[in-house]
Formats: structure tokens, sequence, C-alpha cells
């Protein structure tokens, strides 16, 4: 589908929770079923912009919060670690969830946000109603990361290996709005947005502590950077590739042009209640921004399922 400019989506509320000032978007009544929308890398809360309010409509109280190094999310102290790795992430979501007092949630993802909501369903179970994955099982370890893979496959993360160099670093900090822009139309090559609609997502970029955390997640995925050791006890369990019960729907497009597993791989990791669907028409990456009203029957269908 086109996309373009849609009006504003907020308003953006801030919150104390854990070592960060989360920034969010929380819309729908109070009292509605929670659900919890993670977005990816180089996207923003704007890839909900049509899901949330949609969901909204439909009696769910939406939350959408920017991650750590996007928007309007900050560190609460300048010494804290500008850590990606996988599982804090998901700590920093659990800690979202509990500044806001919601006991239960639906999650939701894509990209890291998809990670993120396998993490959080994988080790907080009972925090999570159901979930809604894209690419399906996301969840990592250093020791997968740091194996090769053929040719084919490791061109597709030619930017993995650019931010492993100072080089990289230096150039994604320079360049970072048109680095996004050219990951935009590399994953999704049929997506036909705007400028606007760039844009209004590349602001959340030029976070202060963006480029640091960016950085830091692609480098400790394949060992050149280490975790912090509070983290470490999750870490060795997600290293087992655990699976995942509560009710699940993954989704994927027929035009992803990011690296993604196949469908066959991951559906054994699913061991409760499990739909995949694959969205055609020339469907990317960013699925909730791509192909909205799919996304937001996803979340409607495995709720039903929970």
């Amino acid at each position: 589908m086109s996309a373009s400019a849609a009006k504003p989506f907020g308003p953006v509320q801030r919150i104390a929770a854990g070592v960060l000032e989360v920034g969010y978007v929380d819309i729908g009544p109070p009292g509605g079923r929670a659900v919890l929308l993670l977005h990816g890398w180089p996207y923003d809360i704007y890839s909900y912009a049509e899901v949330a309010p949609a969901l909204a409509a439909a009696g769910y109280r939406v939350i959408v919060p920017y991650l750590r190094g996007y928007g309007a999310t900050r560190f609460r102290s300048d010494d804290a670690m500008r850590n990606g790795q996988q599982a804090v992430l998901a700590v920093d979501a659990i800690a979202l969830l509990d500044a806001l007092g919601v006991d239960e949630a639906i999650v939701a993802g894509f990209d890291w946000g998809a990670r993120t909501a396998n993490v959080m369903a994988a080790l907080w179970p009972e925090r999570c109603r159901a979930m809604v994955s894209v690419s399906g099982y996301l969840i990592g370890s250093q020791e997968a990361g740091q194996a090769p893979l053929p040719p084919d496959a490791e061109q597709e993360w030619w930017y993995q290996y650019y931010f492993a160099t100072e080089r990289g670093r230096a150039g994604y900090e320079a360049y970072r709005h048109d680095f996004a822009r050219l990951i935009w139309r590399s994953a999704s090559p049929a997506w036909r947005f705007d400028e606007a609609t760039f844009e209004r997502s590349a602001a959340a970029f030029d976070n202060p502590d963006h480029v640091a955390v960016v950085i830091h997640n692609y480098r400790w995925r394949i060992g050149l950077a280490a975790g912090e050791p509070e983290f470490d006890v999750l870490e060795q369990r997600l290293a087992a590739f655990p699976a995942i019960a509560v009710p699940t729907i993954t989704l994927e497009g027929d035009a992803n042009g990011a690296p993604h597993p196949d469908p066959t791989t991951y559906a054994a990791r699913f061991t409760g209640k499990y739909v995949h669907r694959t969205l055609t028409g020339g469907m990317g990456h960013n699925l909730p921004q791509e192909a909205p009203l799919d996304f937001v029957h996803a979340i409607e269908e495995v709720d039903s399922l929970a």
C-alpha cells in the first residue's frame, strides 16, 4: 500500500521505568485489555500510527513505547551503559508494564520489537497474554551469532559487519537518516512511502543515545561487545532457545527484503496455540505500517486464542 504522512500520533507521555525515562503513547480505554506494540530498527512508534488507533477503537488499551535510544526515551543516568543486548530490551518492556501497573499484555512487534516480544514471552510468560511476532522466533545468542553463514546469507547482514568497525560507527553517526532510508527501501522494496512519512520517523534517530545503542546491539550479537553482567543469567536461558508456550501468531511478508528465517525452521519453537500467516501483495519488513489492517486482525485473533 502507499504510505503518506498521517496526523500526529500521540500524545507522547513519559514515565520513569527501570533505568529509563520512557517516551510512550497510551491510547484507548484505561480499563481495556492491554496491548504492547514494539518497534524495530530503524523505525519508531509511527510504525503503529494506524494500528494503535484501530485497536483503541476496538476497546484495547494500546501502549507504544520508544525503545532505548529512540525518540523521547532517555537514560535516567549519564553513567548507565548504552546497552543494546537482547535481554535488556525485554527488561525495559517489563519495567514499563510495571511502571504503568499493567500485569498482563498482548505483546507484538517486528524486527527488534519481535525479538523483544519473543524474550518476554519466553522468560515472563505470565506477563504475556498472547503474542504477534513478525518473522517468527528471533531469540539468539552470541555463540550462534558467531557461526558463519553461507555467503548469500552473510551478504544480507552487511550492515552488521559495517557496524563492527569504527568506520561503520562513524558512518552511522554521520549519515543515520540516509542509512535508515536505505534500509527501509531494501527491507520493503515494494513499499511506496513518501518523504514526509520517512522524516516523521527519522526524527527518532536524533536521540543522543541512538548510535551507541544500535552499534552495541549489533556488536553484541556477534560477540564483539560484552553485555552487562547482571543480565548473564537471562542470556544463558535465552541461549538454550527456550520454547514459547503463549498463544502466538507469526507473520511474514512475501517481499521481506531483510534477513529473516523461513517459517518452517521455527514453528516447533511455539508449543502453545499457534498460527502462521504470510501476507501477500508485496509486503515487506515493516508489516504494521505496510499492512495495518492485517496486523490489527492478527492482534484480535491471537487474543481470541488466549
